[in-house]
């Protein structure tokens, strides 16, 4: 069972956290990346402009965190979803997945 709430107000916070930088890559979401040529500014700007997709959330109970799915489209219409955890102060992005493959 979750130890900690889901984070309130998330897509607020996650757009300021990325103005901020304070927006970190795991390694495995930048070999994800690198595998579906998704890039770091098409990340941020689904992260800004994107939805919360409430349904895909989990909990991960390893790192006892939720890691959150916001899904929306690039500049140039590529869909996207991208997987993050929030860790004081900085939003960590987990994975990223381009929809359309």
């Amino acid at each position: 069972m979750p130890a900690e709430s889901k984070l309130p107000d998330l897509l607020s916070k996650l757009s300021s956290s990325v103005q901020k930088g304070q927006l970190r890559f795991t390694k495995h979401a930048l070999e994800r990346m690198a595998e579906r040529s998704i890039l770091r500014l098409e990340v941020e700007y689904v992260l800004k402009n994107g939805h919360h997709e409430k349904r895909k959330d989990a909990f991960d109970e390893a790192f006892d965190i939720w890691n959150y799915s916001i899904n929306g489209k690039t500049v140039d219409d590529k869909k996207l979803r991208v997987v993050v955890s929030f860790e004081t102060p900085n939003f960590i992005v987990v994975t990223a997945i381009d929809l359309e493959r």
